[in-house]
């Protein structure tokens, strides 16, 4: 287990209400990892492959805890990755970030 996490970005480079993509190279993970930074600034990390399409979720819109995917506009929710609405019917996998001194740590696989 890594006890200290992978600095994956500043805390700056995410705009509130939106979100970028990590490449799993970075993260050693098989898929990218989308971090989004809600409306009241927490920042989350689900996998970046929307499970209903191939779609970037780190493209998609964040609001009020959720990120809607661009492509067919399946809502996701941001702390647990759970599916919101269809057409997915697959949850998100999501990772656990920890913001420190402005620097945003993701544990890939580890649950929030």
């Amino acid at each position: 287990m890594n006890t200290t996490g992978i600095r994956v970005a500043a805390l700056d480079d995410i705009p509130i209400g939106e979100g970028i993509a990590i490449d799993r190279s970075i993260t050693g993970t098989a898929d990218h990892i989308a971090l989004l930074r809600d409306d009241d600034g927490a920042v989350y990390a689900l996998n970046d492959t929307c499970p209903h399409e191939v779609a970037s979720l780190a493209e998609g819109w964040v609001e009020g805890g959720f990120v809607e995917c661009s492509m067919h506009a399946s809502k996701f929710c941001l702390k647990s990755g759970a599916v919101q609405s269809l057409p997915a019917t697959e949850d998100a996998r999501t990772h656990r970030v920890e913001v420190r001194d402005d620097e945003v740590f993701v544990f890939p696989g580890e649950t929030p």
